[in-house]
């Protein structure tokens, strides 16, 4: 009882202590100076938030050890309890758009594309909008370096700008180098960076054509008669028709069911006649 009570003061704590301390650096970059106090007070309350979420994770792993789960086994179980499912999914995209920008620097082979397949690139839309953000970040990020005068709060913007220009870049990079896949078999790979992966196996489709739109919403939108759109640069240019409908999971973990999927790829007819021609056996 009062480990699960650790666990859920841990999970409120940062909910808490996150906005608090977004406000200080929006009041930064604002012009607004706050107190000495209130950074003080800020600042020690994420101390507060580490310390109590370290004892929280040693006091969860102690008790799966003693339960007689492996090291990797307990901390994964403490990690599971300690944080919430959508802010693992978003460090695990994080950290696979960040592979993926080393990938993309190093030039090495897409991911998950074999001898045979077709990949098929989706960035054309959104690669001008991808650099132009990248370049209103390093002129924000330069601008603020000279016009913010306080040390503490001009060493947390930089970094959060920092973090944001590699996120654009990593982000872009997992575009690049998770292409949608068309298999031999005819089976299908529809991606969006580390954000989204959806595997449509061969039997799975009914029908695929050309078919460009220009729905409004969300990366990831659902209609309530199971029409999925995977929206890049507000268009998509291939409507896939199913035999059933098939289970996916969004960005963050939430699962449902789609019975039309419609997705954007460059190049549209390629990708069309690749899954309508599938290879011989």
């Amino acid at each position: 009882m009062k480990r699960a009570n650790g666990v859920r003061v841990a999970r409120a704590a940062v909910v808490s202590v996150i906005p608090a301390e977004l406000a200080l650096v929006v009041c930064g970059a604002a012009g607004v100076r706050p107190p000495g106090w209130a950074l003080a007070l800020v600042e020690a309350l994420v101390l507060g938030v580490l310390l109590l979420e370290a004892w929280v994770l040693r006091s969860l792993y102690a008790a799966a050890r003693a339960r007689g789960a492996r090291p990797g086994e307990a901390w994964r179980a403490a990690v599971r309890q300690t944080v919430p499912a959508p802010v693992r999914r978003l460090v695990l995209h994080e950290l696979r758009a960040c592979a993926a920008l080393g990938r993309w620097l190093l030039r090495r082979p897409p991911h998950g594309v074999r001898a045979g397949d077709l990949a098929a690139g989706y960035t054309g839309p959104q690669t001008a909008m991808m650099y132009g953000l990248l370049f209103v970040s390093v002129i924000e990020t330069a601008a603020l370096a000279v016009l913010i005068p306080w040390p503490a709060v001009h060493r947390v913007v930089l970094v959060l700008d920092v973090y944001g220009i590699l996120i654009v870049l990593a982000m872009h990079a997992a575009c690049v180098t998770r292409p949608h896949v068309v298999g031999p078999d005819g089976s299908l790979r529809i991606r969006y960076g580390a954000l989204f992966d959806l595997t449509v196996p061969p039997e799975a489709v009914a029908s695929a054509r050309v078919d460009r739109r220009y729905p409004e919403g969300r990366l990831v939108t659902l209609s309530d008669d199971g029409v999925l759109d995977l929206i890049v640069g507000s268009q998509t240019t291939v409507t896939l028709e199913l035999t059933h409908p098939l289970p996916f999971t969004r960005p963050l973990g939430a699962r449902a069911a789609a019975r039309t999927v419609r997705f954007h790829a460059d190049d549209p007819r390629a990708l069309v006649a690749a899954l309508r021609q599938p290879a011989s056996p």
